[in-house]
């Protein structure tokens, strides 16, 4: 493809939305371009590298048995209603984008597709001789994020592969489980990306486990907590620790003190207190009321240590879950927020007590009244728990849970996820099948989702410098940038026009910089494009019989005989 034919346009300016720097290049390199605030259009060169990534993702999941298929983009209500009790109508809330066509019939701009790929199964397949199947597409998404940010890593509107499988029994699943997980594993290894494969939330999906795949990335949206020492990943919004080491001071200590209330006017945080009190943060216990569909929960945690409210949701089975305002705080407590604690909360507020704040005795909590706070509180006697639970936020230096190594903290961004499903959806749209004994059953189900463009923006993110893109061959748009610097020059034109032939014979993937532009303006684009092999062609090392070929990653310049200029680039390839 020639340069000056294709629709290719950079510029210098960083866009003022672009907070991450995929979404800055991607714009800067003239990948993709803003219609709406997280809605973009894939410009040649960005739908070059999707394209490929599409394919890899295709290539790879042919080799997993999996079946291509396409659905619609918009999905009636009733589909979704259909699936009766899940609660999916209401548990997208605002980031289902609800429509309604001219008869006034209710439809979304589908952001998953588990209830169609039901449906589809449950017309069709009816007994256990056709079983196992596993369908795929890849399709635009839309998600109405309340802030649509970092480009293609949080739009609205996306591009996702999603894959599901339908299975009789649960070792079925679990074999398709685990041949996924390989199929996704070749997926990034084949775009050259370090990820990591962690434990995670099922979140609105459901299901009964799930694992999402990472790649590694400081910019990256996700915290993530791995141990060295082991294979134990997770996000944190999932992961656990062994029990917390006890309190200072606590160790040996069974005999409840007389508790008493002390005033602290106008301390509230957890290390104000501390200080004023001669306490340890962590023999201080905070509690947080949060405002839930089922009523008003406080949540009692160990001072040192914040809550996971994806853990808390999932304890308390809601869907709705936000810290409680100031009016709502004083309904539970009688105080104004700060000093909320356990002690004599108002009739119906459930009280949630982390694990790690049931092993104390004489701690400090809110004394639920204007600056003051209750000293030598133990549970049982001054409070009862209604719930004791596991609601700890895992982080950096907390005890493996799984061997006796220590974890560590890190960045990444979640590209793909796996569910096992279970039967919540096929039980509920009755997608059943039939056994060797004529007995119906719900088919047991899997889910694989896995972000086309988020993976092209990870990839990004994981390899860049500050002139721009370094593409990993398998996604750059181009492999190849041939340059002529000197294209009105006869003998520049013929020679380039020449390894430019030489390049297309042999299979490579090359653009050739035709353009009427100064030799930087190219090398420029080249660097922030981020080809992975450069060919220049000009008219000073022409005259000496050479070429110069240069790998992205390192833009070392290399001389080369015009006859070997072709080999010397196939073999920068492989390199790259």
């Amino acid at each position: 493809m020639r340069w000056s034919r294709y629709y290719a346009f950079t510029t210098r300016e960083v866009p003022s939305d672009a907070e991450v720097i995929s979404h800055q290049l991607m714009v800067r390199a003239g990948m993709i371009r803003k219609l709406a605030a997280g809605i973009y259009s894939y410009l040649p060169l960005g739908w070059r590298s999707i394209h490929k990534m599409q394919s890899i993702v295709r290539r790879e999941l042919d080799v997993a048995a999996c079946v291509e298929l396409l659905m619609p983009a918009v999905q009636p209500a009733e589909l979704w209603q259909a699936s009766e009790g899940s609660g999916r109508w209401e548990v997208y809330g605002k980031e289902l984008l609800r429509i309604k066509d001219r008869h006034d019939r209710d439809f979304c701009f589908g952001p998953t597709h588990e209830e169609v790929i039901t449906d589809i199964v449950r017309r069709d397949v009816r007994s256990y001789r056709q079983l196992p199947l596993n369908l795929y597409q890849i399709q635009t998404k839309f998600r109405d994020e309340i802030r649509p940010r970092f480009g293609l890593m949080r739009g609205r509107e996306f591009l996702m592969k999603d894959a599901y499988s339908f299975h009789v029994d649960a070792a079925s699943l679990d074999d398709t489980y685990v041949d996924m997980g390989d199929a996704y594993r070749r997926i990034f290894e084949s775009c050259g990306l370090d990820y990591e494969v962690v434990e995670a939330d099922t979140g609105a999906i459901g299901g009964s486990a799930s694992h999402e795949f990472m790649v590694v990335a400081e910019t990256g949206e996700s915290a993530v907590v791995r141990c060295p020492d082991c294979s134990y990943a997770a996000n944190v919004e999932k992961a656990e620790t062994r029990p917390l080491e006890a309190a200072a001071g606590q160790e040996g200590e069974t005999t409840a003190a007389d508790m008493e209330v002390v005033a602290t006017p106008g301390q509230t945080a957890v290390p104000d207190v501390a200080k004023f009190l001669d306490f340890t943060p962590d023999r201080i216990v905070k509690t947080l009321v949060y405002d839930t569909e089922e009523g008003l929960v406080a949540v009692a945690i160990r001072g040192d240590r914040e809550v996971n409210e994806v853990k808390l949701a999932n304890e308390l089975g809601v869907t709705h879950l936000a810290l409680a305002g100031e009016e709502k705080v004083r309904d539970a407590t009688g105080s104004p927020p700060g000093f909320a604690g356990p002690v004599g909360l108002a009739d119906g507020v459930t009280l949630v007590v982390d694990r790690s704040a049931a092993e104390l005795v004489n701690f400090v909590c809110g004394a639920n009244q204007a600056d003051a706070h209750r000293v030598n509180v133990s549970w049982g006697r001054d409070a009862e728990a209604d719930r004791v639970v596991d609601v700890l936020l895992v982080g950096e230096g907390d005890a493996c849970p799984r061997c006796d190594g220590t974890l560590e903290l890190y960045r990444g961004i979640e590209t793909g996820h796996i569910f096992k499903l279970g039967t919540k959806y096929s039980e509920k749209m009755g997608c059943n099948f039939t056994d060797e004994n004529g007995t119906d059953h719900p088919m047991i189900m899997g889910c694989y989702g896995l972000g086309i463009g988020r993976t092209v923006a990870a990839a990004i993110e994981q390899n860049h410098d500050k002139e721009g893109i370094v593409w990993p061959r398998p996604l750059a748009p181009f492999e190849v940038l041939l340059v002529a610097v000197n294209p009105d020059d006869p003998e520049v034109q013929k020679a380039s026009e020449a390894l430019y032939a030489e390049l297309r014979e042999q299979g490579v993937d090359v653009l050739y910089d035709d353009r009427d532009e100064r030799p930087g303006v190219k090398f420029k684009d080249a660097d922030l494009i981020g080809f992975p092999v450069r060919a220049v062609v000009g008219a000073r090392s022409l005259a000496e019989g050479k070429v110069e070929v240069s790998l992205r990653r390192d833009r070392e310049k290399q001389l080369v005989p015009v006859a070997e200029a072709a080999a010397r680039v196939v073999a920068l390839l492989d390199e790259a």
